[in-house]
């Protein structure tokens, strides 16, 4: 396999991330068992493909290997890479006191001073530590270095006042160490002695990379790129900054997620200067400030809170990366990449690149639960959609699942108009998830059967009314609603997420916007705010309920 993998040379970037990845999976695991020579060729390659994979990844993979790798150079290798990556790999190493001490002099003071930190060394390890030397670990800075956020109201001067400006390069990397050992100092202190942040400073390097912080840990800022957009949640910054980054303009209350203790966690709104060195005028890197979201910033009016959401962020990304990388290695292996593959093996490639899609809408609506979950409007939203024309794609979409389960389904309209008052995004995933999920439970040959009313005027509301299936004909409301409840035992062909977790998404985000999910003796019933009231007034419309 690794010989395989090390006579193919990547020909893009995304080649050279994927060798990346398997050449860091298969030393952590085998790399004791293999031959020298394979060592120093994988450790080699390891070292060119270096500069072509984004930090990020190289981040991600040293968390990824930390736990389970037992390769003391793979571990050295790590360890020599910039701070945010070095970090990830040396908190969380388990290696041998050997190995520990055969890897000491192979480190720089960064990484020292990180293993300094942690508490879980070996004796031996902690004395060959103190007999390096002070010299040979970051120094902390003295004990009145600044602390507090500054006022939200600063202006860009002031962030560029308040800046290092003649910090160099070994400096900021050994505030970040002291940083990272004072985390892991008061890491085993109540919660309830932090109080939330609300605000800090911050610096980036011409690359976009934030190398200072002030106000929070520097663990959460430290080593994020404000040059690149961060999606599904991860720790980053919005395209918005990254447009800016471009063109070396002004940021304004741009968003930026990071992860790290509850008081640091979470959503901030930051803006930013360019900064350029005075005497040639050379791009330096950007100067800003970050603050919490106000209330009226956060998507459907949910309230901003420090630490909201951050269970589910750290789910996500514990099932993400995984994912990531198993479709990854399914892509390498379909698009033949590193050779011809047979196409038996092809096919299995493609089925799991398949099923990983799948789990990763899954995992996108564990993530809209949990937001849902959270809190519930008190008013409609805003927007208008076309409830019709969302259920015409919904059917359209689901053309394919209905021909696999052999199932007609058949949603007549009645009445007018059938605008809503809801989010077009939060509109797709209500439907899209009810429908599919009464497909999942339906028994092949039948006609899935419903209808979209325009109710009468006295109560407002667009009704999409559907039919049960025979096989939830006579079930319980509260059965419904229940995760563990499946018509048929262990339901094989029902959802991953079952039909009561479905149902409880889509009542959660109809709620969201004004609405209900009503499950009637007869049919499912979704109520959303009506968006044209009046319509449909001369209706005399035959309940199904």
């Amino acid at each position: 396999m690794i010989t395989t993998i090390l006579r193919q040379a990547p020909s893009d970037r995304r080649a050279s991330i994927a060798a990346w990845r398997q050449l860091s999976d298969i030393l952590a695991q085998r790399g004791n068992q293999l031959r020298d020579g394979d060592i120093r060729r994988s450790l080699h390659a390891l070292a060119v493909l270096r500069p072509q994979v984004p930090e990020n990844v190289r981040r991600d993979c040293a968390r990824a290997i930390a736990r389970h790798g037992r390769f003391a150079p793979l571990v050295a290798l790590y360890a020599n890479d910039v701070p945010a990556v070095s970090a990830a790999m040396l908190g969380g190493a388990r290696l041998s006191e050997a190995d520990w001490l055969a890897l000491l002099p192979a480190t720089g003071a960064m990484a020292r001073s990180i293993l300094a930190g942690r508490d879980d060394l070996p004796v031996n390890v902690r004395r060959a530590l103190a007999s390096l030397g002070s010299g040979s670990v970051a120094l902390p800075q003295p004990a009145n270095a600044i602390e507090t956020p500054m006022a939200l109201a600063e202006t860009g001067a002031e962030v560029a006042a308040a800046s290092p400006a003649n910090d160099t390069g070994s400096n900021q990397i050994s505030e970040l160490v002291r940083r990272i050992d004072k985390f892991q100092s008061t890491r085993g202190q109540p919660t309830a002695a932090r109080k939330p942040r609300t605000g800090f400073l911050f610096e980036t390097g011409p690359d976009g990379v934030i190398h200072w912080v002030d106000g929070i840990a520097r663990g959460s800022a430290i080593g994020l790129s404000i040059a690149e957009a961060a999606f599904g949640g991860e720790p980053g910054t919005d395209g918005v900054a990254a447009g800016a980054f471009r063109q070396r303009a002004e940021m304004i209350n741009a968003r930026m997620i990071l992860d790290g203790t509850p008081a640091d966690a979470g959503e901030w709104r930051f803006s930013a200067l360019p900064w350029f060195d005075p005497a040639t005028g050379q791009f330096r890197g950007y100067r800003g400030t970050a603050r919490r979201p106000y209330r009226n910033e956060t998507p459907y009016g949910h309230p901003a809170a420090p630490d909201s959401g951050d269970s589910i962020r750290q789910l996500i990304h514990e099932l993400r990366s995984p994912l990531n990388a198993i479709s990854g290695f399914a892509q390498i292996i379909s698009g033949q990449m590193f050779g011809p593959v047979s196409g038996a093996y092809r096919g299995m490639a493609e089925t799991i690149v398949a099923d990983a899609a799948s789990i990763q809408a899954i995992i996108d609506d564990l993530e809209t639960a949990a937001r849902a979950g959270e809190s519930v409007a008190t008013e409609p939203v805003g927007e208008t959609v076309d409830v019709a024309a969302i259920v015409a794609q919904v059917e359209h979409d689901l053309a394919g699942l209905l021909a696999e389960q052999r199932i007609d389904l058949s949603i007549s309209r009645v009445g007018g108009s059938f605008f809503a008052r809801a989010g077009d995004a939060n509109a797709r995933r209500m439907i899209g998830r009810l429908l599919t999920a009464l497909v999942d439970v339906s028994e092949p040959g039948t006609i899935m059967v419903g209808q979209l009313v325009t109710e009468t005027a006295h109560d407002d509301m667009l009704q999409l009314r559907i039919v049960r299936p025979a096989s939830i004909r006579f079930a319980t409301a509260a059965n419904l609603l229940d995760p563990g409840f499946s018509p048929e035992g262990e339901a094989p062909g029902a959802a991953i997420l079952s039909l009561g977790f479905s149902l409880r998404l889509v009542d959660s985000l109809a709620r969201g916007a004004g609405g209900r999910l009503e499950i009637g003796h007869n049919a499912l019933t979704l109520h959303l705010p009506s968006a044209n009231p009046g319509a449909g007034s001369g209706l005399d419309v035959q309940q199904s309920e």
